[in-house]
This record gives structure tokens, C-alpha cells and sequence, in this order.
């Protein structure tokens, strides 16, 4: 699901001089220089605006945002930007600064912002009603959509976030099994925020213990591994729940194919027989993987069919939709036509708003009929290719190194023993932002075009000049401009 806490950049832009009327385009969009830097090394870049507002949303909002992914503690000290609105592949800060945005709402916006054939779907069901007492035709519609477009699924219910349909999934597993242990993929960093899941990281506080000795992990990439652990705990693991494939860094024991991300030949069909062979249900977290891989989702671009799967992020294109989708005989678990134990399967009061499932048809559609798969490929290998030749040309081409499928880019920061530095990417997240570019991944939106790219490209040229005389001075400290960025999962705040 989600990248939470893995490497990556985030530009800062514009300076706070260029301030329009907030909320139009045109005049505020401007992108910003970079400032003078002082004799300690630091920009004159400021978000004056910005700072206020997350000043006062730590008063009214815990952490300061509504995803900890978003939190000001992932930007650099007072380079956090509040958003007035976005179009397309940029956004616009309440300071008046424009920023070609990456990862847009935490990879869930892959058309950007606005997109025309969503927001027009949107507005026909918002004149026709949301939600009603009984099913509305958008919910038959809707499914019928998505099991064409993934037709290794059988059954669909939809939900409005990754947390619920992963844990649906779970519940299943563990209702169809008669088993209580969940194994997980360790190499993945988020799949719900719910007890099962949340118990197993720093951020556990809350979880009972008893509840986190269900949860087991094993590494991605590694059958061996996997067998032992399903032999360990014979007849007690409910499911293999994982995303088909990665892109943070692998633990010691995987062996992923290459930096993309890809498994290794063989994996996932190997994770297939074992699931059956232990008997325990395979689930494929699609979160990311759904679409951005090809429309079909992993499973359709590696042939390999999990009993369940979770949809989200790319399905609504920031409209809250999720899917669960799987076997009959599973999905029916939760259904009114079996004989055994009923599961409690998705039942929300919003989740079928007509709105958010008219986004998901509008996206399958465009999806399909535009190749927008192909097109976040394209965009990313170029994106790639000009960040690496950059990084390469200021001799920093082993310490910013970009990891991932070319519609789902990360990039690692790394200090002058290659080691993975937040100080080093406050550094680079600061020049980015100052260069217009806001970038906690380099995960594209297919409104990008070149333009942007070129000037994405541009921008981290100037970074990489920056992070070559800190590397050189072995201390970013004067580059910084305050404490460095820290990672979601930490035990204290």
C-alpha cells in the first residue's frame, strides 16, 4: 500500500516573492529561484503562509495532517507547502508558488489533478444522488467494469480505503481457514491500519501483544524462507498477504531480479504452490501494483492469479474507492448465497457513493482506452534516465540512486558511505522544493509532459551540485536549514 517512510524526494520551489491571488492560476504560478544562500550555506527560501497554516493545523489536527505520509516532518524545517489546489501534473501552495508535483496524492492521482473524464462522471452522479437506502445500477456498473478489467477475479466489493479491504481480506482467510496467523511480507511497508498489521511496527502503541504474535513476516523473493515459515506454523497460517512486487529495499534474504522491482522468474508462481500446498489463501496487495503495472493489475502482467486481491490509489484518481476482489467461493463467504458461517465482509455506509464509483468507471475507462500504462512507463524511463544522467554527470551517481518500475520511481538518498541519510535527503528535498519540483518519490502522473520533465531534470542537476560540496565537506549540516526529515515509523514523535 502505501510508501510510508521509504526514501525519497521532495522538491521545494518558488520563492515566497512571487505571491498571487490565492486560488487562481496564472499569476501565482510562478516558479520560484532559488534564493541567495548565506554564509552558512542555507537558501533564503520561505513559506511564510504555509508555516502559519501548519502551525495551526498541529492545533486542530493531530500531526498535522490526515495521512502521516503528509506530515510536516517529511519536508525540510518550514518547507512543508499547504496546497490551495492543483491541475493536472502541478500544484499551487497558499504562498503563490507552483511545483511540478510527483507522487501525487501518495500515488493515488496517476491521470493528475482535475482530470476532465473524471470530474464529468463525478458531477453527473453528484446531480443524481450519493447514497441511498438500497444498491444503486452505479454499484452493478461499477462492478461489472472492474471484472472486465481485471478478469482474474471472479467477484468485487468495494470499499474507500486500502486498510479496510486488506483487512477484509484477512478476516476472510482466516474465516475460510479456521486458522489465526497472518504472514506478511516484510520488505512491504504498509498494508493496513488496523491491529494486525500496525502491532508489527514502531508505531505500536495501542496493540495488545496477543494480537501481534499472530502476525508473522517473511522476505520477499525467498520460497526457502516462506516454506520454513509456513512449516514452523503448520495449520496455523491463515494467508501469504505481499504486493506482487516491490520497490524499497530488499532484506538480506531477497532476491529481487534488479532494481525495478520485478521477482525474480518463478517467484510468484512459486508462492502460488506453496500457498495451495500449505493451504493457506495468497493475497496480492495491488494498492500500488494495480495499474500502474498494467491495467490488469501484477497479476495480469505476471500470470500469476492470488485467491484475493486489493485495489486502491490509482482506481479513484484521489477519490476514495477501494476494491476487494477474489474466488467465488471465497468472496461468496461474505455473501446471502452459501450454507456455512457468515463473515462480516465490507459493510460501510459510504461505501458504494455513486460519485467515487463513477471516478473508478471513468479511470478504468481512460485507462484502456487512452494506454495511460504505457504512458506512466514512458514518462518514467525518461524521468530516470535524465536523473541519473544528472546525478552522473555531478559525480553523485552512487549516493542519489533512482530504484523502481518506471511508473512507480523511488529514489534513495545516500551519504558518503552509501548508507541511506535523511540529512542528505533534507538537502536534496530543500533544492527541489526551491526549484518548483515537489517530490517526496518520482512516481509520475501521465498529465506530465516534457516540459516537466526537462525542468524536473534541470532542478536536480542544480541538487546534485549542492549534495556533491556536502559530500565533499562529508557534513550536509550547512546545507540543511534545520532538522533533517524523519521517517513515518518511529516509536516517538
Amino acid at each position: 500500500m502505501n510508501t510510508q517512510g521509504t526514501q525519497g524526494t521532495q522538491g521545494t520551489q518558488g520563492t515566497q516573492g512571487t505571491q498571487g491571488t490565492q486560488g487562481t492560476e496564472g499569476t501565482e504560478g510562478t516558479e520560484g529561484t532559488e534564493g541567495t544562500e548565506g554564509t552558512e550555506g542555507t537558501e533564503e527560501f520561505r513559506l511564510p503562509r504555509s508555516r502559519m497554516a501548519n502551525e495551526r493545523l498541529h492545533a486542530l489536527i493531530p500531526g498535522g495532517a490526515h495521512t502521516y505520509a503528509k506530515g510536516d516532518d517529511q519536508y525540510p524545517e518550514d518547507l512543508a507547502p499547504v496546497i490551495s489546489h492543483g491541475r493536472g501534473a502541478h500544484v499551487w501552495d497558499i504562498d503563490g508558488n507552483r511545483y511540478v508535483e510527483y507522487g501525487s496524492g501518495l500515488r493515488s492521482v496517476s491521470l493528475g489533478h482535475a482530470h476532465p473524464r473524471v470530474t464529468e462522471a463525478v458531477r453527473r452522479e453528484l446531480d443524481r444522488g450519493s447514497n441511498f437506502v438500497r444498491p444503486s445500477v452505479v454499484e452493478l456498473e461499477a462492478a461489472e467494469r472492474f471484472l472486465a478489467t481485471v478478469p482474474t477475479a471472479e467477484m468485487v466489493k468495494f470499499a474507500k480505503n486500502g486498510s479496510d479491504a486488506t483487512t477484509a481480506a484477512v478476516r476472510l482467510a482466516r474465516a475460510a481457514t479456521g486458522r489465526p496467523r497472518v504472514a506478511v511480507c516484510a520488505d512491504h511497508p504498509f498494508f493496513s491500519v488496523d491491529d494486525w498489521f500496525i502491532g508489527t511496527t514502531p508505531m505500536s502503541a495501542g496493540v495488545p501483544a496477543a494480537t501481534n504474535e499472530l502476525t508473522l513476516a517473511f522476505p520477499y523473493g525467498d520460497l526457502a524462507a516462506t516454506e520454513e515459515l509456513l512449516t514452523r506454523y503448520r495449520d496455523e497460517v491463515a494467508c501469504l498477504i505481499l504486493e506482487p512486487a516491490t520497490h524499497t529495499e530488499p532484506s538480506p534474504g531477497s532476491r529481487l531480479r534488479s532494481s525495478r522491482g520485478d521477482p525474480t522468474p518463478g517467484y510468484l508462481a512459486g508462492l502460488r504452490e506453496l500457498a495451495d500446498r500449505y493451504g493457506c489463501v495468497l493475497i496480492f496487495d495491488e494498492m500500488i501494483t494495480g495499474f500502474r503495472w498494467s491495467e490488469a493489475g501484477a497479476q495480469g502482467l505476471y500470470g500469476v492469479v492470488p485467491d484475493l486481491s486489493t485495489f486502491g490509489k490509482a482506481l479513484g484518481n484521489g477519490f476514495a474507492v477501494s476494491a476487494l476482489a477474489g474466488r467465488r467461493d471465497l468472496m461468496e463467504r461474505g455473501g446471502l448465497r452459501h450454507s456455512g458461517d457468515r463473515v462480516f465482509l465490507l459493510s460501510t455506509t459510504h461505501g458504494a457513493e455513486t460519485h467515487s464509483l463513477a471516478a473508478a468507471m471513468a479511470v478504468l475507462t481512460t485507462y484502456t482506452e487512452e494506454g495511460v500504462t504505457a504512458r506512466l512507463h514512458a514518462l518514467g524511463e525518461r524521468l530516470a534516465a535524465g536523473v541519473r544522467a544528472a546525478a552522473a554527470d555531478m559525480g553523485v551517481g552512487d549516493h542519489i540512486v533512482v530504484r523502481g518500475r518506471a511508473s512507480n520511481l523511488v529514489f534513495a538518498t545516500l551519504d558518503e558511505n552509501r548508507q541511506p541519510s535523511q540529512r542528505y535527503r533534507t538537502l536534496f528535498l530543500r533544492r527541489l522544493l526551491a526549484g518548483g519540483v515537489l517530490a517526496p518519490s518520482f512516481v509520475v502522473s501521465s498529465a506530465l509532459d516534457d516540459a516537466d520533465i526537462d525542468h524536473t531534470v534541470e532542478v536536480v542537476a542544480q541538487a546534485c551540485a549542492v549534495y556533491r560540496k556536502a559530500l565533499d565537506a562529508a557534513d550536509p549540516t550547512p546545507w540543511l536549514g534545520g532538522r533533517p526529515v524523519k521517517p513515518v515509523f518511529r516509536r516517538f514523535a
